[in-house]
């Protein structure tokens, strides 16, 4: 059984050994590790490293960290298919969909690959006479990221190659479900040649989270989660007077109009609501049927899900299994709720057989059809792969429908309706939108994030906003007088001429 330390100052570091959690395989439902869990001393050691290597670092100069940058991404390229692997064997999730999930965070380093230009500033000689001012940006010193099971690699990847590229130092806390990818890519940044301490990862449980959100020299938050935590992250985050982006749930609704083609709504939905078995925060979980379409598009979801094969990510499977068994219960009491609360249960995930030991955590695509906003299923983000169809009249109710949800994360509409999808993109009170495109995560030089309750704070992850929240900008103005004519006191408020 292999024992996953926190990295610390380049190096791996055990800890005290007094708290510890299991990493198991979701496959087998056997424990194939301890992970060490923070205390004040890991937590103050982590910081204080980041802290002193992120003075250096932040004066080293633009063109040398952008090579580091470079390697790290030329060496995560090469090797992408051991973080895969780990990948699946801690989370679960079909080897297929690790490695586009190493390939979407590539996208961000790739992305940071670009900082000398991002970084660039703006100049205006002569404002005044003899006067000039100039912006820059600098980086912030040491950041925390606290990234969620699902995504292992890319959600971590949203963050640190920008905040390291413009010259801060990282602390990164992966969950403790699936902890092993965070020190892969640690060693990874150490090969690529980027100086002790400024990454460093730090394990453990909410005494790590708030140890993060409470130290006076971490000067900003990274978060990604559920909206009750990503809520107490922020609160808690911006009374200490840190920099939060707190990206929290999502009920995200694919709007399926009459006009649309089914077929390709249904491969949609199911890819979109089943992937990586729902645990997605920008997954599908709710398909509103507008008009007539009901009863054939749950047809062509029920006959496209039932072809599924379910079993352990590291075969040719399409679907593995959940993260735990507690969150598989979770999910399994979802699909008990929704049939007491009347919701048409077309296909229960509950009797999958899944190619896979006996003892992992499998539940098989859950189909709903007639759902009704009261529901529990509707209401709540189930984060696994249950799909509920609700049924709507006119496109004007299942618009009401996706603006009345406090969530705005993502959404999708299939029509072959122009004038229909422009006024949706126009209307919609959601962050992220898909037309004909049922999983609409921007490319890198976009920023991802939501509205409402999907977000708190004012800026999303990666692009530009994640430029700007990892520096601070500074506007410096300068006068250089001629000596023959300067010289006078003037004590009114500076004009300009």
């Amino acid at each position: 059984m292999k024992t996953i330390s926190h990295w610390i100052d380049g190096s791996a570091h055990p800890g005290d050994g007094a708290r510890a959690g299991d990493v198991t395989n979701p496959a087998t439902g056997q424990v194939t590790g301890r992970v060490a869990f923070a205390g004040p001393a890991e937590i103050e050691a982590a910081v204080a490293s980041a802290k002193k290597a992120g003075l250096d670092w932040a004066a080293t100069s633009v063109s040398a960290r952008t090579q580091v940058v470079f390697r790290f991404r030329e060496l995560l390229n090469s090797r992408k298919e051991e973080l895969a692997e780990i990948i699946t064997a801690e989370h679960g999730k079909v080897r297929s969909d690790a490695l586009g999930e190493v390939a979407r965070g590539q996208e961000v380093v790739e992305f940071a690959c670009g900082i000398p230009h991002l970084l660039k500033g703006g100049n205006s000689p002569q404002v005044s006479t003899g006067v000039d001012v100039k912006s820059i940006r600098q980086p912030l010193g040491v950041v925390g990221i606290i990234s969620p099971f699902n995504f292992p690699a890319m959600v971590p990847m949203w963050f640190f190659p920008i905040a390291i590229a413009a010259g801060n130092a990282v602390v990164l806390k992966p969950s403790e479900k699936d902890p092993s990818a965070a020190n892969w890519m640690a060693e990874l940044w150490k090969e690529a040649g980027l100086p002790d301490g400024v990454f460093t990862v730090l394990h453990g449980d909410k005494v790590a989270v708030d140890g993060l959100l409470d130290h006076p020299d971490v000067a900003a938050i990274s978060f990604v989660g559920s909206t009750p935590i990503a809520e107490y992250v922020y609160e808690r985050a911006s009374q200490q007077g840190k920099r939060v982006q707190a990206l929290g749930g999502a009920k995200n609704h694919m709007l399926v109009l009459p006009d649309a083609d089914l077929d390709l709504a249904a491969d949609a939905a199911v890819s979109a609501g089943y992937g990586s078995a729902g645990e997605r925060c920008m997954a599908i979980s709710v398909v509103v049927a507008v008009g007539d379409t009901g009863d054939t598009l749950v047809q062509k979801i029920a006959e496209r899900t039932r072809t599924l094969d379910i079993g352990d990510g590291a075969q040719d499977t399409d679907m593995g299994p959940l993260v735990t068994k507690v969150h598989r219960d979770k999910v399994a009491s979802y699909v008990e709720a929704g049939e007491s609360e009347g919701a048409t249960l077309v296909i229960d995930g509950r009797d999958v057989d899944a190619a896979g030991a006996a003892d992992g955590f499998w539940l098989g695509p859950t189909l709903f059809d007639h759902v009704t906003p009261d529901m529990s299923i509707y209401t709540d983000e189930i984060f696994g792969p249950v799909l509920s169809v609700v049924r709507a009249d006119t496109y004007q109710e299942a618009l009401d429908l996706v603006n009345a949800n406090k969530y705005g994360n993502g959404t999708a509409i299939f029509t072959s309706n122009g004038g229909a999808a422009r006024a949706f993109e126009q209307d919609v009170q959601v962050g992220m939108i898909g037309v004909n495109v049922p999983i609409p995560v921007p490319m890198a030089y976009y920023s991802f994030g939501g509205w409402k309750a999907s977000l708190f704070g004012d800026t999303h992850a990666h692009g530009t906003e994640g430029v700007h929240f990892f520096t601070r900008g500074k506007v410096v103005t300068t006068r250089w007088p001629d000596p023959a004519t300067a010289g006078g006191l003037e004590l009114a408020f500076p004009k300009n001429h």
